[in-house]
This record gives C-alpha cells, sequence and structure tokens, in this order.
C-alpha cells in the first residue's frame, strides 16, 4: 500500500500570495504545503514573522484541510569559522522552529553550510562547526517536535548522497535527517538514484520532486549563489514533472523498496524558471497527476 502525501511548495507560486496557494494546493488535489520563509517574497512568510500572520495561515490551512508540513528558510553558514555568524544563522532558525510548532509543520529544510564550489576544509573544521550546529539546533527541534532536514544541494557541504549520510551520521542526532532531492543531485552531477537511494535512505526524513532536462553539450555545473543558479550557468532547464530526464517512477519505486512512505514536496521552481514551466494552476496539478498515476502502479 503507497502511502506517499504531496504537498505543493511555494517556491512554485511566485504569483500568489500564501493564502492564495493554499487555496490553490487544495484545488488541485494537494495534501500539504511547504512554505519558504524569507523576506521580500510574496508566497512566504517573513523571518520576523508576527503571530497574527501564523494565526492567519494556521487558520486558512485548517479550514482548506491542508496540513502546513514544512517550512523553508534561507539560512546556510552554520558551517561558518566566524562564531558571530555562525550564532546569528542558528538563532534565524531557532525562530523557525517556534512557528514550525505554531503551524504544525513537521520538517524544516536546511542548506547544511554554505560550501561554494572550490572551497577546501582540509582539516574538517567547517564541518565540525556543521555538525556541532545541527546537533544543538536538533535538540532544541526535538523538544517542539520538528525534524531538521539537510537538503542534497549544490555549494552547502551535503551536495552530493555520500556527502549527506557522512554528516548525517556524524552529527547523530534522531531530529536531523535528509532531505533527499534527486534533481539537485542529477545537474550537479552527483550520484543516480540507483546510487543514491541506498545510500542515504536510511536517514532521508522528507522529499523534493522536480524534474529538469539536460541542455545539449553535457555542460559542467557551476553556480556562486546557493539559492538558485544564474541563468548563464544553468546546464538544465525545468520541466513539468513525468516530462523532463529523470525516471520519477523507478525513483518512487525504489523509495517504495526501501520503505519510504513519507512526504513528496513539489518543488516546482518557478519562481526562479518561470520562462521555463507554465502557472502552478497548471504544472504543478500535471506534476501531481502524474505522480498519483505512477503511486497506481507501484509494487
Amino acid at each position: 500500500m503507497v502511502n506517499f502525501k504531496i504537498a505543493g511548495h511555494t517556491m512554485g507560486t511566485p504569483e500568489y500570495t500564501v493564502q492564495e496557494a493554499l487555496a490553490l494546493f487544495h484545488r488541485i488535489g494537494l495534501d500539504g504545503a511547504e512554505i519558504v520563509v524569507q523576506d521580500d517574497y510574496r508566497c512566504g512568510i517573513p523571518t520576523d514573522c508576527g503571530e497574527e500572520t501564523l494565526a492567519a495561515l494556521k487558520e486558512t490551512a485548517q479550514k482548506l484541510g491542508i496540513q502546513i508540513i514544512a517550512l523553508t528558510p534561507y539560512n546556510s553558514r552554520f558551517n561558518s569559522l566566524d562564531e558571530k555568524v555562525r550564532l546569528a544563522e542558528m538563532e534565524g532558525i531557532r525562530k523557525v522552529i517556534g512557528y514550525a510548532k505554531y503551524l504544525g509543520a513537521r520538517y524544516i529544510r536546511i542548506y547544511a553550510g554554505n560550501f561554494a564550489a572550490g572551497d577546501q576544509d582540509p582539516e574538517g573544521k567547517m564541518l565540525e562547526k556543521l555538525v556541532e550546529s545541527m546537533q544543538v539546533l536538533g535538540e532544541e527541534a526535538k523538544r517542539e517536535g520538528v525534524v531538521l532536514v539537510m537538503e542534497n544541494h549544490f555549494n552547502t557541504m551535503t551536495v552530493s548522497a555520500a556527502q549527506s549520510i557522512e554528516a548525517a551520521r556524524r552529527i547523530g542526532h534522531p531530529n536531523v535527517g535528509i532531505l533527499y532531492d534527486q534533481a539537485n543531485l542529477a545537474f550537479t552531477l552527483q550520484e543516480d538514484y540507483q546510487t543514491a537511494i541506498p545510500l542515504q535512505m536510511e536517514k532521508v526524513a522528507y522529499v523534493h520532486v522536480k524534474d529538469l532536462q539536460f541542455k545539449e553539450g553535457n555542460l559542467p555545473f557551476v553556480s556562486d549563489q546557493v539559492s538558485h543558479p544564474k541563468e548563464e550557468e544553468r546546464n538544465v532547464v525545468t520541466r513539468i514533472v513525468g516530462q523532463g530526464d529523470l525516471d520519477w517512477m523507478g525513483i518512487l519505486q525504489m523509495m517504495h523498496d526501501y520503505g519510504y512512505g513519507g512526504w513528496l514536496s513539489l518543488e516546482y521552481e518557478r519562481r526562479w524558471h518561470p520562462d521555463d514551466i507554465p502557472d502552478a494552476s497548471i504544472g504543478m496539478k500535471q506534476s501531481a497527476k502524474y505522480l498519483k498515476k505512477c503511486f497506481q502502479t507501484l509494487t
């Protein structure tokens, strides 16, 4: 029996308010929502979010039957050797843990340290700081019933599945896991899903779903940012799930075989790449329909 639930990610709804996005997710038959926590983004909540805003979101979600399952802040310097910087980033996550508790969100997406391509950590001191930060925050998250999930993501210390499982094991905290993102692994030329899933699934607590198509020429990926690449840096174009190069049927089947039956968040990247994909009312709806069709064929 397949137990997957599908959430909409507000990265995919830049033209909407968060309230409008929740209503859209309800209309297209989704189960939950992942909400961006960042200032100056229309479809997110601010980093200093008041209780009035949180209460209104919670009320709307409850009326619609949409579970706010995850929050996505953009802090990343948990591995900084500058203690002032590192502690400030941790304080940012403490606020988000409070928001998650209030909203009933189970997961908080984590950028596992700021570590651009070419950065060096020969003595492992930056990794040590990441581990220390996550152990402390993991304990605080545990008290509030929240799980921190480190995303497979470029320009962090968990770019690959191998790096992700190494970091998660070193942290060794039950409330710090991995956010599996096969699309990110693919365009950064890391592990394929047949390798990534067995390697890291023991620590995977949450999954992002998106699709892509590689540009011609087998271009390498290089970016100087953490959140998203510049247009000229991209080696792929974004696609509706099921219309790209990723084998989502195979990915879902292998995750199912390894016992994962949790949340799948549609990280529909319209915020960053609006020319690639249509409005979420079209593309996110089609993506969800494709996933549900895949569910029916899982064995």
